[in-house]
Formats: C-alpha cells, structure tokens, sequence
C-alpha cells in the first residue's frame, strides 16, 4: 500500500514513522513533511492548505490512500475533494468536520443524541447587538465559572476559562462586540465549568462501526503544575490510570458511538478518526469538545504503543468498510515531553541549531518525533513553537517517563525548555 500523509509537525511525524513499520505499507509519501519526517517518508513541498497540489500529487504518486493530519484542510474540504477525484482519504468530509469546525453544532448534534457534555447556550453577534441581556441571563442561571469558546476554528486561541459572571461578560463582549477571535468568534459557546482530570479518547470510524484507539492525557499549560497560558501542548501519556475499564466502556457508549451514529443519521457520515476531548466529573464523562483529526502531542504518545498495523484499517474507515474494530495496544505505557523555544506560546526566535538529535533518540524506547524543525545547510534548525516530542516506551509510565526525560536532556538548542512534570501525577497513581 502507498500512503500520502498531509501535514509536517509532530503528528504526522508519529503517524509517518508508524504507518512506515506497518508490514502491508510499501512506501509513504508526506506532505509537506519535515527533517524528521524525512527519515521515514519522501518529502514533497507541496503545502497542507495546498488542495489542488494535494490531489495532482496523490494521483502523480498513485497511492491508495491519503491521510489528513491537520485540522484546517478536513474543514475546508479536502477530503471531499479528494473523493471528487477518486482517491480514497482517511478524514472527515467539510460537513463532518463541523464536529470540529462548529463548536454550535457539535453541541447541538449532543443534545440531540444524548452525549454527556457541559450544560451550554450559543450567542451570536447580532444576538449581543441586540442587547446583552441574553447573555447575561444565561450566565446568571450558571450561577459561577464559565467557560467561553469561539464558535469556528481559532487556532487553539478562542477559549477563555472565566472565574467570574463579569469575566465570562467581558470574553463576550471582546468576542461579539469587539471581534478579538476574528470570524471564528462570529458566534460563540458559553458552557459551565467542569471540574475533574481531562482525558483525550480516540477511536477510529467508518460512519457506522467504531474502532476504540486508546486514552491519552496531555498537558496545555506551559508552566509547571499546569500554570501560565495554553499551548498546543507540552506534553502526553498513555495509558491514563483514571481510565478504568468501566469508565472506558462508558466513554465508548455513550460518547463516541452516540456521536456516529447522530452523525449518520443526520445524513452526515464520519469517516475518520473521533477525538473526544472529555472532562472525568463527579456524574462520570463529560465531553468538552471534539476534534476531527488526531491530536498533538497525544498522537506521538499513542502510536509507539500500537501493536496492530493500522494502513488497512484507516483505508476501511475511508471505504465505509470497517470489518474489524479491534485494535490493541502493547501492554506498555509511552510519555511524550515536548521541547519548546523559549518564549513559547508567546514571541519567540527560531533558527537555532539543534544538537543531541541521535543521542536522544538512542536511549532505550525513545524516539523523536520533529514538529518545529527545518533543515538548513544540512543541519537541523527550530522553526516553530514546538520544536520536537521526545517519545519514550516503558514497562510503566514511570519507566516511560524516565527514559523520556533521559532523551530530552539530550536535545540542545538556544533557549530549550520544557515541562519538568509530564506524568508525574499519573505514574505515582499507577503504583497506588
């Protein structure tokens, strides 16, 4: 089988690396890939958002199948593009992606289907120029904390966790009133707040069957102990302990076979991977939001733990003909620490070679996934937020986690950082 693999950070990087251990794939194909990347897959530089380059490559290369990594391209159609064109493609259609795209109509689709998730209310624009009271009513019947999110896709910067009824007003306002998400605030969600450990729940569909993929948990904070502002991520594990067997089961119920099936009857298939991003409250699993594609940096924590070969999976799901929905994962664990630039999310410089690349990945269970690297003058450089995930296996997330840290010591470049924390939490439960 020949794979095509959209997108070039650490996610496509993990899925590059395994879909090129999988014994029915001949050749792999990114695009537009990274350094990393190149070391598994041939590297085209023909952009993600690039969709008439996307599909002359596809069929110049032949390939039987296409994977979208990013978000963006799913919700703007690529996949049906690619459709129109005869190539088959792992990834939601544009209507289907509003599961991502729309927060408004994932929470709609829900409530229809009966998914656990945050009591929540949308506003538009011109529901606020008409006057606040709406609004404000509604903050006033949640009665605390309020979460307020960017209906559309803001790059991971349209949610606002508010303390207070005013706070939770005042990121209205700035979203309606003043346009501060941009077009992807043209209406926005207003939900309660959850309290409880989150956790990432991913499966594989075809639009009817449902394939579990496994449990992740990332860190978003930059800081310590989960403090500062949100990033893309800092950090994943997997197997979560919080995660028992019963809850597991719940979250395939009652969430992710649910949200196919209402999306099938809807008339509006999903063919792809469901991402649940989920709140473990008091009342048992909530959803917080879905996203249409695999997550990173949980993908990179993932896939060094898959034991089935997943090509001819990911093209059952793109034919609507998903057999087998088993998929097991090495009875191991995987802790995923991130390196960042310093300054990161915030202003940031690049273009710093990085050193210890080979060293890092030559510690026992350890590999290096690139996300923000560039190659210049044959040698390795940052170019982005997120320079590289320093994946490591264990017999524990403990083990994992210190082979991770071992690994990601090694990498230097000018003004490194990373959490100090991931899994900390997590392996001192797994002993309990």
């Amino acid at each position: 089988m020949r794979i095509l693999v959209v997108g070039g950070g650490g996610r496509e990087h993990a899925l590059a690396w395994r879909l090129r251990r999988d014994r029915s794939v001949t050749d792999v194909v990114a695009a537009p890939g990274n350094p990393g990347i190149a070391q598994v897959a041939r590297c085209m530089d023909v952009r993600a958002d690039d969709h008439d380059g996307l599909i002359g490559l596809a069929r110049r290369e032949r390939v039987d199948l296409v994977v979208v990594g990013p978000e963006a391209p799913l919700v703007a159609g690529l996949a049906d593009e690619m459709e129109a064109s005869g190539v088959a493609v792992f990834g939601p259609s544009a209507a289907a992606a509003r599961l991502e795209g729309s927060k408004a109509f994932a929470k709609d689709l829900m409530l229809r289907a009966d998914v656990p998730a945050a009591r929540s209310a949308t506003f538009t624009r011109r529901d606020w120029e008409e006057g606040p009271s709406g609004v404000l009513s509604f903050l006033d019947e949640l009665g605390g904390p309020a979460v307020v999110k960017a209906d559309g896709l803001a790059a991971g910067k349209g949610v606002v966790v508010a303390e207070t009824r005013d706070g939770a007003a005042e990121a209205v306002e700035a979203a309606l009133g003043r346009g501060a998400f941009g077009e992807a605030g043209a209406s926005v969600v207003i939900e309660e707040r959850l309290e409880g450990p989150e956790v990432s729940a991913f499966a594989l569909t075809d639009g009817r069957r449902v394939a579990p993929l496994g449990f992740a948990q990332d860190a978003k904070r930059i800081g310590d102990d989960d403090t500062g502002p949100n990033t893309g991520g800092m950090g994943a594990f997997s197997p979560v302990p919080s995660v028992d067997a019963s809850t597991a089961e719940r979250i395939r119920a009652e969430v992710l076979e649910r949200t196919v099936a209402a999306m099938a009857a809807a008339g509006i298939p999903y063919r792809g991977v469901v991402y649940a991003g989920l709140m473990l409250t008091e009342d048992g699993p909530k959803v917080l939001e879905f996203n249409c594609r695999f997550g990173d940096p949980e993908t990179q924590a993932l896939m060094p733990l898959l034991a089935t070969d997943p090509a001819e999976r990911l093209l059952a799901c793109a034919q609507g003909a998903l057999v087998d929905d088993a998929i097991e994962l090495d009875a191991l664990a995987c802790v995923t620490v991130v390196v960042a630039s310093g300054g990161y999310p915030g202003d940031h410089r690049t273009g710093f070679e990085i050193a210890g690349l080979g060293e890092a990945a030559s510690v026992e269970g350890a590999t290096v996934f690139h996300s923000g690297t560039a190659e210049r003058r044959g040698r390795v450089v940052t170019a982005g937020g997120r320079v590289v995930s320093v994946s490591a296996v264990g017999g524990s997330l403990a083990e994992a986690r210190d082979r991770a840290y071992e690994a990601a010591s090694h990498v230097g470049f000018e003004g490194r950082y990373h959490r100090t924390d991931i899994a900390a939490l997590a392996a001192k439960e797994e002993g309990t």
